[in-house]
């Protein structure tokens, strides 16, 4: 607990800035809320159900589409890294949409799926698919040749070297990769929900800010931070509980 409070004590300070910039004076008020107003807001959102209701959607729509790039861009890496006629065809397609932001793909998606929640998922699911598909096919490519000539040579075929050894060897990767993409899940969740949606806490930050409620907004901005932090603690548990032979 002691470890925990020095960890997170950087928060605590922020904290008491914010207060004292309120109190002080030194922002206007529309600017930037007090801690106090923001709290009242939030809990009158969650006495309402509006912000319940609407980061459930946000939240269905972003493991939605984390799960299914997890699936796909796993697959894809593995397929990359045994395959050298599927490396060949999907590697250039991949070295150009890497660094393209995904949010650029909005108008687009926009077009082809409209308004509903099969635009915010696909857009979720692009987004997340690329670091899925590079850190399991560098894990997977940097795995020791030893490792999988022993293998064969004690009979194991190559989808049992691929399982029993690849696999494990490139766990540490792909766990990696998976953690970028949730944190790019939230991104382009809300981003995504700025533009495209009528309900979720992009469309509830966008209309609060555009209406002039700024406590409410940030009541709804520090939901969604809140609920990244609380996701990215959960998964680096899970890393390490998955990795605890790693462990001297």
């Amino acid at each position: 607990m002691r470890a925990a409070a020095v960890r997170y004590s950087p928060l605590l300070a922020l904290l008491l800035l914010w207060e004292a910039l309120t109190l002080l004076r030194i922002t206007p008020p529309e600017m930037l809320p007090g801690p106090g107003a923001v709290l009242a807001a939030l809990w009158e959102m969650l006495r309402s159900g509006e912000l319940i209701t609407n980061a459930a959607r946000s939240l269905s729509r972003a493991a939605a589409g984390l799960a299914a790039a997890i699936v796909v861009g796993v697959a894809s890496g593995l397929f990359m890294a045994t395959f050298r006629p599927f490396r060949l065809l999907v590697n250039p397609i991949v070295q150009i949409f890497y660094p393209m932001p995904k949010s650029a793909l909005i108008p687009l998606v926009m077009i082809w799926f409209g308004l509903g929640d099969s635009s915010k998922i696909f857009l979720i699911f692009l987004g997340c698919l690329l670091p899925v598909i590079v850190s399991t096919y560098n894990g997977a490519r940097g795995v020791n040749h030893v490792l999988k000539w022993s293998a064969a040579s004690l009979g194991a075929s190559r989808w049992e070297v691929l399982r029993e050894v690849v696999i494990p060897a490139a766990k540490p990767d792909i766990l990696a990769g998976c953690r970028t993409a949730l944190a790019f899940s939230f991104i382009l969740m809300v981003s995504s929900e700025f533009v495209i949606a009528k309900d979720g806490v992009g469309f509830l930050i966008s209309s609060l800010g555009d209406g002039g409620t700024y406590p409410a907004m940030f009541a709804v901005i520090l939901t969604v931070a809140a609920a990244g932090f609380a996701a990215d603690r959960l998964y680096a548990a899970f890393s390490r509980r998955q990795l605890r032979w790693r462990e001297p």
